[in-house]
Order: C-alpha cells, then structure tokens, then sequence
C-alpha cells in the first residue's frame, strides 16, 4: 500500500498518428467499404475518412495520450478531428511539407522524450526502426499499409500493447 510520501502518479503512452496512409487510406485503388471521401483541400484529392476510425480512437485514447504526428499538423484538429468526434489532439510540429520522412524523426524524439509510445505511420525510415530498438522506454512502430488504413488488428495491437506497459512518475 502506498502512503501519501510515496505517492506515485501514472502517465499515459503516447499513441502518435499519421493521417495519409493511416487514416486516409490514399493508396487504395478505390474508395473502401466504410469510407466516405471528403474533400478538404481545394485541388488536391479527396480525403478518405472512415467513420469507425473515430471510435476506434475514442477507445485508443481511454489508454494512451492521441498526438498527431503528421504533415497536416494543426488542420489535423481543425478539418478531421471534427469529421472522426475527436477533440482537438496535441500536434507535433514538422517541417513544412513536402518532407522526407525521416525528417519527422528528430521532432518525434524531441516530443517524445523518455515516454512509452506507438507510432502508427506509413513510411517510417529505418532510422526510425533503429531509434526505436535503442530507446531505454518501450517503443512500438507498427507499419499501416496505405492501400488498406487503420485496421482493427492494429488497434488490437496497440491495446495489447498498452496492456503491458507502465509508466511511473515521481517518487
């Protein structure tokens, strides 16, 4: 039993999340079941939303800390977190796109400092793969195909995942 002199506060993972590829399944050669297209940004494609998605992260964020990691960066919030009945998540700023993706590498570092996380992306570089293994905090990159998006096993994952980590803060 703990007394108030070793109180011990706990902090969730970090879940950080593209949106290209992950959540818009651009790649797929047609629109999937259960998504709808929307078009967010004039003259460029539309934006592939599946209502679902936005449960499945409701549930995510009952055990880790949402932050998008994206290129959409703050128009993540303002044009899908809307669209998905998410509330304004924290962002983490990236170059201006276009960008390689490995550029997101060092921003995500920098965020993430000593925090357990999942990133969730389409194109990680293998320097991610390598920061990842060698990080002292469990860290887990899971690969979403872009022709397919989020996935129920990847949010299976995830919570599986989450199940087995802790984080303690304090004394």
């Amino acid at each position: 039993m703990l007394g108030p002199s070793t109180a011990v506060t706990y902090c969730l993972p970090l879940l950080l999340l593209d949106v290209d590829g992950v959540l818009n399944p651009f790649a797929a050669a047609a629109i999937p079941p259960g998504y709808t297209e929307h078009l967010l940004f004039p003259g460029e494609e539309p934006v592939r939303v599946c209502a679902e998605h936005g449960r499945w992260l409701v549930e995510l964020a009952a055990r880790f800390q949402l932050t998008w990691a994206t290129a959409w960066g703050t128009e993540a919030n303002r044009l899908l977190a809307p669209l998905l009945g998410l509330p304004d998540l924290p962002v983490i700023a990236f170059p201006p796109a276009p960008f390689h993706p490995r550029d997101k590498l060092l921003p995500v570092i920098r965020y993430a400092e000593d925090r357990p996380l999942i990133w969730l992306d389409d194109q990680f570089p293998p320097e991610a793969h390598e920061w990842a293994a060698a990080r002292r905090v469990p860290a887990m990159l899971i690969d979403v195909d872009p022709a397919e998006g989020l996935t129920r096993e990847v949010v299976n994952r995830a919570l599986h995942w989450a199940d087995n980590q802790t984080v303690r803060n304090g004394d």
